[in-house]
């Protein structure tokens, strides 16, 4: 066992979970000495939650091998989720079983009085959330006068969550010769005053190669198309064949649709965002554990926490807000040893976008196409000879139907049978391109090739913005594909005179453009066919009275659009969440 040992009782647990190698952080911290306040620097899937929990042991064991009845708690453990917090709870459990420990969770989402009730039963470790445990402190359900520890799990984000008033006010009622466990993935400031604070003499570890927590994961860059998102997701589902998969999408709403349309694929799919009771996400987790969902759709603050085994891959189906919610995506899979593969969907007019954030998370990963379908029914064939169901030992039952069906049937088309039962099993592929690939670059230069009948080269359309709004075509050629749901290569010229732009499209997309730019938009933009070239599609007279006329962006400065506000990119994603308790839904 390289374990270095914390106790007999523990040391056996870690055995019946095959743990044979501490992980750099449970190392140091084990090896620190028992009575010390200890301030880690640790990544999230690095194996801190085995690392306090064996930590503990001096502390709550000394040198017996069980715990004493449960009475007043003698540790508190607090994370900054509902998810993580039952996590936490789940892993001390199997790890301090045979010491006899009661632990009581404590979360928002669930019953108060039943919590209560147990708290009341007696409990040696407390795991919960800051605002529900400070929820139990006032209202008289939480004694912590008998505290010897307390662990504060992803300090950082508790911070960010703006849990800072009920982390006073819980570990400041906790007795004053408590020993205190702080962690967090980073250390700024705040997180080093509040551990002057709070700890006495800390021993600070800062775990060699902390960043290295996620080495076992593949970054990978996908380009597509602005309208194959859905598919490069599905190809991606079906390539890799992961026993589980997380999807992460922006909104609750964008969850929905993806949930909506890989289920009416055949994938067997649940989703995680914040309208979902907390009955209904421990249903949707439970049914990734167990094998009978394999992918999963979340919004970034439903899945904190989330901790999967078999989680071997991640999709961010659109681009997270910053670097740290990519970090935190691409974090659930890769751990514990296992390998993972992290895919980011990158639309043409967000490269630049999606550029920046790797770059300042410090990733260089593979650019490449969407797995084409020929390259996932080649995958196919080979994982089809290689299927259990042709290599296991066949019993007498099975061997008797086979010899009744190849009494009368041709060999052949019964093994066409089989191959067309195993394909039906699993959901269709799509036929998708890479936007990036010599094929798709033809293609758009064969856009401007195909000229219409009047002699124009492209379709023109004018925008109520000009060099006065300090129009450029760095931010006004991503906003036209945005606002028209086309690609870069199917925007030709761009004229920006004083007061508005006149732009090209290719005749091929231009109803398409023209159906997606006339939409409701929060942007003081307005986009209307240029005088003399007819729409591409016959208008009604207050569709034509409302052409391109209306009210301009005032000011100096570039449109809305161009200026994302604190928290946003490129305006397409919610500001930053405010200081919420975790009584309720956190997304």
């Amino acid at each position: 066992m390289a374990f270095p040992s914390a106790s007999p009782a523990l040391d056996r647990a870690l055995v019946a979970r095959h743990y044979e190698e501490p992980t750099p952080v449970q190392t140091a911290v084990l090896a620190a000495p028992a009575d010390r306040d200890l301030l880690v620097s640790a990544q999230t899937g690095s194996g801190k939650t085995v690392a306090y929990g064996l930590a503990l042991a001096p502390t709550l064991l000394g040198t017996a091998e069980t715990l004493p009845p449960a009475g007043a708690p003698l540790a508190l453990v607090l994370a900054p989720t509902r998810e993580l917090a039952l996590q936490v709870e789940r892993e001390l459990t199997w790890l301090w079983a045979e010491t006899g420990a009661r632990i009581v969770p404590c979360v928002g989402g669930m019953d108060p009085r039943a919590e209560r009730r147990r708290l009341d039963q007696g409990a040696h470790i407390v795991v919960g959330t800051p605002g529900r445990l400070r929820d139990h402190l006032e209202r008289g359900g939480l004694d912590v006068s008998e505290i010897r520890a307390v662990v504060l799990d992803e300090a950082d984000e508790m911070l960010d969550l703006g849990f800072r008033e009920d982390l006073e006010a819980i570990v400041g009622a906790t007795p004053a010769e408590r020993r205190t466990l702080l962690f967090s993935a980073t250390l700024p400031r705040p997180i080093v005053n509040l551990a002057e604070r709070w700890q006495r003499g800390a021993l600070r570890i800062a775990v060699s190669g902390a960043n290295r927590a996620h080495a076992d994961i593949e970054h990978r860059a996908i380009r597509v198309g602005p309208k194959d998102v859905l598919a490069a997701t599905v190809n991606l589902l079906r390539f890799h064949e992961a026993p589980a998969a997380l999807v992460f999408a922006n909104t609750r709403e964008a969850v929905r649709h993806l949930q909506a349309n890989l289920q009416e694929r055949g994938f067997a799919v649940v989703a995680l965002s914040g309208e979902l009771g907390q009955h209904e996400r421990n249903q949707a987790l439970q049914a990734l554990r167990d094998g009978r969902a394999r992918v999963c759709v979340a919004t970034d603050v439903a899945a904190r926490g989330i901790d999967l085994p078999n989680l071997d891959l991640v999709i961010h189906a659109e681009l997270p807000h910053d670097r740290e919610v990519f970090q935190h995506r691409s974090g659930r899979t890769g751990r514990a040893g296992r390998k993972g593969v992290s895919c980011l969907l990158v639309e043409s007019h967000r490269r630049r976008r999606a550029e920046r954030l790797l770059d300042e998370a410090g990733i260089h990963p593979e650019w490449s196409g969407p797995p084409s379908a020929d390259e996932i029914r080649t995958l196919e064939r080979d994982r089809f000879l290689a299927d259990p169901m042709l290599t296991e030992a066949a019993e007498d039952e099975d061997l008797e139907l086979a010899r009744l069906v190849l009494a009368d049937r041709d060999p052949q088309a019964v093994a066409a049978a089989l191959a067309r039962l195993w394909r039906r099993a699993r959901p269709a592929v799509e036929e998708v391109i890479d936007p990036g690939s010599p094929e798709a670059r033809a293609a758009r230069r064969r856009a401007f090739e195909e000229t219409p009948q009047d002699g124009a080269a492209g379709v023109w359309f004018r925008a109520n913005i000009g060099r006065r709004q300090n129009a450029d075509p760095k931010w006004v050629l991503p906003m036209l594909c945005r606002r028209g749901g086309i690609e870069r290569g199917e925007i030709g010229r761009i004229r920006i005179y004083d007061q508005e732009t006149q732009f090209e499209v290719a005749p091929r997309v231009a109803e398409l453009f023209w159906t997606n730019a006339r939409r409701p938009d929060d942007e003081a933009i307005l986009i209307g066919p240029a005088d003399g070239a007819p729409p591409p599609e016959r208008r009604g007279p207050r569709e034509e009275r409302r052409g391109p006329r209306g009210p301009r962006p005032s000011g100096d400065r570039p449109p809305r659009a161009a200026r994302p506000r604190h928290g946003e990119t490129d305006g397409d994603g919610p500001r930053r969440p405010k200081r919420r308790r975790d009584r309720g839904p956190q997304d």
